[in-house]
């Protein structure tokens, strides 16, 4: 029996994530506000604050961080072009800035079950002189240099919604804090705070809420639905680790699925290892959990493990659409999407981070020419039209898409688009929503040694059993459904129990995946979820 996700799936709670008012005579003032402590949201405020510095002038910049120290939600792999550290940082080498190792050997294998073939390394995926690093680490160290600049950073505070008024948008709201699960207020309650900001940056990652609100109320679209991958990923410390950069596809998953799995050496007996899930995929590949477990038992990954221990695990959603996701435009009155938010990921190169960080530095130069001049914040658009992001998502435009049409017409395409720069195929391919695929009932399978469960103890996370629900649950799911969103979510918050469904949101790590498939994730007080120290 064939499950329809999108029958299932609630709307987007819009009138709850954008608010009607402008913000009251009690709001903090800024000129800027930024929301989201990632790569996007602090290279956005320190480019701000450092143009501001050396005209000096003085524009008030605030960070808002919904964990509860800077870099606590932030995982990735993470292999870095550390292009965007060399923009903002220009007077610094590289061995100051927040890496790990250099990468100086890499291998690619095609993996069966109990064996692995050596392949050659894609172009595209071609890392040597790049940086593995930690996207925490990386996190912390931005945000320090931010606050040297004079950059206000709020860690523990989530945004709940967006203030507007005719389309403008004119400030934010914080989200309530220490509310009791029916949301009364409870010990240490603190009401919500509205914030006034002449300019909003959202920087919110992945299939952010507010975003999402923003792009369907002035009815946004893109020429393609974007399209989603899942991360999970450990970081494991061990005597022998990698001494090169490892990426793996084929098993643990099946043909007509696209991910793969990495392993990275970060210095000081640490391996970061991990597998990424196309959310199209079908139903026997969507646990990306346990398609790690499998992984980190393949005779080419199990010995770097050996005798060693696994000291921190994550998950987080990746935009995988590319150039025919992206919005028709990132910018409005207002307001500007960077990042992960805006789509700026490029699938066939692996490579987001200095995406993110470049989009930050164009958003904050439209900024500043609307905050001295008024020079509309379509600025943006037009900047990113010649920027490094878009040329290379062009021409990798058509390498993920082809993949949703099987793996042997997705490898030839992306062989004819390397050889030909991405003039072939030409236009581009369309891809189908990820919701839309209709999906098998899916078949019981034994869990993994390392549970959903012990990742959620590994991630650090520190959510009260209280909380009310930031989870938008249908009534009535069918069981099948249910048993799909439960193999789907990393971290045990759904889980189908007979005819019925138990929803465990203080297990989320917010890693947006099921939003994507089945309940809409919103934001939930500030300082709670995972806290992640180096992944």
């Amino acid at each position: 029996m064939s499950i329809h996700l999108r029958e299932t799936r609630p709307p987007l709670p819009v009138d709850r994530l954008l608010a009607d008012r402008a913000p009251g005579p009690e709001a903090l003032p800024f000129d800027v506000a930024v929301v989201g402590g990632g790569p996007a949201g602090l290279a956005a405020a320190i480019r701000l604050a450092q143009t501001a510095q050396t005209a000096g002038e003085e524009f008030s910049i605030c960070v808002f961080e919904k964990a509860a120290e800077l870099g606590g939600h932030c995982v990735s792999g993470a292999v870095v072009n550390p292009v965007g550290f060399r923009e903002l940082f220009p007077e610094m080498d590289d061995d100051a800035f927040p890496f790990r190792t250099r990468v100086t050997r890499e291998s690619v294998y095609l993996l069966a079950a109990r064996q692995g073939v050596r392949v050659p390394t894609p172009p595209t995926m071609r890392n040597h002189g790049f940086f593995t690093a930690s996207l925490s680490e990386m996190a912390r160290w931005l945000g320090e240099q931010a606050e040297t600049l004079g950059v206000e950073v709020f860690p523990g505070f989530a945004i709940g919604s967006l203030l507007m008024r005719e389309n403008r948008v004119l400030g934010l709201e914080t989200v309530p804090a220490g509310r009791r699960r029916d949301g009364s207020p409870g010990t240490g309650f603190e009401p919500a705070t509205e914030v006034a900001a002449r300019v909003v940056i959202l920087a919110e990652g992945a299939r952010g809420p507010l975003g999402q609100a923003w792009r369907a109320r002035l009815g946004i679209s893109s020429p393609s639905p974007p399209i989603f991958a899942l991360g999970v990923k450990e970081l494991w410390q061990s005597e022998n680790p990698p001494d090169r950069v490892v990426h793996t596809m084929g098993y643990p998953l099946p043909r007509s699925a696209f991910g793969g799995g990495f392993m990275y050496p970060m210095g000081e007996g640490l391996s970061a290892v991990g597998m990424v899930v196309g959310l199209d995929a079908p139903t026997e590949a969507l646990d990306a959990h346990r398609a790690l477990q499998l992984l980190k038992a393949h005779p080419r990954i199990q010995p770097h493990l050996e005798g060693g221990e696994c000291l921190e695990w994550g998950a987080r959603l990746i935009p995988e659409g590319g150039l025919g996701s992206l919005p028709e435009r990132v910018s409005g009155d207002g307001l500007l999407l960077v990042g992960d938010t805006a789509g700026f990921v490029d699938v066939p190169s692996l490579k987001g981070i200095h995406y993110a960080m470049l989009s930050g530095i164009l958003a904050a130069d439209a900024a500043v020419a609307h905050l001295r001049a008024g020079v509309p914040l379509s600025l943006y658009d037009a900047s990113l039209e010649d920027s490094e992001i878009l040329a290379d998502l062009r021409r990798n435009r058509n390498m993920r898409p082809a993949f949703q049409r099987g793996f042997v017409r997705g490898a030839l395409t992306s062989v004819l688009a390397t050889l030909t720069a991405g003039a072939l195929p030409s236009g581009a391919l369309p891809v189908e929503d990820d919701v839309a695929r209709p999906r098998e009932a899916p078949e019981p399978v034994p869990s993994p040694p390392f549970s959903k469960l012990d990742g959620v103890f590994r991630s650090g996370n520190n959510t009260r059993d209280d909380i009310p629900s930031h989870l938008v649950v249908p009534d009535g799911v069918p069981p099948d459904t249910a048993a799909l969103w439960e193999r789907i979510c990393p971290a045990g918050v759904y889980e189908s129990r007979g005819d019925g469904l138990t929803v465990n949101p203080s297990n989320c790590v917010d890693c947006r995946a099921a939003d994507v498939l089945g309940p809409r994730w919103t934001p939930r007080e500030g300082g709670v979820g995972p806290r992640w120290r180096r992944m």
